[in-house]
């Protein structure tokens, strides 16, 4: 007589392979393979959340100081962002229109500009060309604190005749953050112009398109997700910038977030960090936002770049 597992296996044709028996769950192989990935990643998430609990309850923190704070969301209350929100003294509102104006103008031209250079690097041989892309990489070397004193100057020449374009003024600003940002960012997007196959642009140009067509409707769709990553460094890069932004941006009603909410905290008689706390949190909406925007495009599209 037969078994079960026999008749089973006759049932289905006699050569369907019979299921192997499951093994017995063992907790110290499960860790050794997998469970201390997801010890790892839990430890990560506790380290990158705390800083960010703990401004937000120091944005809701009533006193607008810091004593006690150690004890989280002891006690809850808005009054900081209503003063941030309210207070004449404190243009908030106006802070964060002109960090959005500067921040996405400077993303958007540095992913054209950009992406015009790489493609440039990527494709076209020219005289200079080797030389160009070591000069990229060298400038890189040195921090933007170096040329905060001729930023100044540079900027306050060129005031003199043009206004618009000198100091205290956004478009002067957005001017200085291109010039820092092209370098390195042509740079991240010459190689994944590389990556892109020639022969696309060999048989695009055998029906009779120019580079200007191939890069507008061909290369572009293909180098979305390097574009896409570019733009949320460059946004990001502008949003927490200080140090140009202070020097070049004179009066109040101009300023950005990272310099106008630093005045807060600046007096050492009171600091007002409660009101910090709360400027921080509204401040870092945008740019989560744009994140979570872009996360699909960065996470799908550099996983299948890596393919091509």
């Amino acid at each position: 007589m037969t078994d079960a597992s026999t008749r089973a296996h006759s049932a289905l044709g006699g050569d369907a392979p019979l299921p192997l028996p499951k093994r017995p769950f063992k907790f110290g192989r499960w860790f050794s393979q997998t469970g201390w990935r997801h010890v790892v990643g839990v430890v990560m998430v506790v380290f990158s959340l705390f800083p960010i609990v703990f401004v937000v309850s120091s944005s809701l923190n009533p006193h607008g100081t810091l004593t006690g704070s150690n004890a989280l969301f002891s006690e809850i209350g808005f009054d900081s962002y209503l003063r941030m929100l309210n207070d004449p003294q404190v243009p908030f509102l106006q802070w964060f229109g002109n960090t959005l104006i500067i921040a996405g103008v400077t993303a958007l031209c540095t992913v054209f500009l950009g992406a015009l250079a790489a493609y440039s690097f990527s494709r076209m041989r020219f005289t200079g060309r080797r030389f160009g892309l070591i000069s990229i990489v060298v400038v890189q070397m040195f921090p933007q604190l170096l040329a905060v004193v001729a930023i100044f100057l540079l900027m306050s020449s060129i005031g003199d005749l043009f206004p618009a374009i000198g100091l205290n003024s956004h478009l002067g600003l957005i001017m200085v953050y291109l010039g820092g940002a092209l370098g390195v960012n042509t740079y991240l997007m010459y190689g994944f112009f590389n990556t892109v196959p020639a022969s696309i642009d060999e048989a695009a140009k055998i029906d009779g398109a120019g580079h200007a067509r191939i890069f507008f409707t061909m290369i572009l769709r293909l180098v979305a997700p390097i574009l896409a990553v570019v733009a949320l460094l460059s946004f990001i890069t502008s949003v927490n910038e200080f140090v140009v932004a202070s020097v070049l941006l004179v009066d109040t009603e101009k300023q950005t977030l990272a310099v106008g909410l630093t005045k807060l905290v600046s007096n050492p008689r009171y600091a007002d960090w409660s009101a910090f706390s709360a400027g921080a949190v509204m401040a870092a909406l945008p740019v989560v936002a744009l994140f979570l925007f872009l996360q699909k495009y960065i996470v799908g599209g550099l996983t299948a770049g890596a393919v091509k």
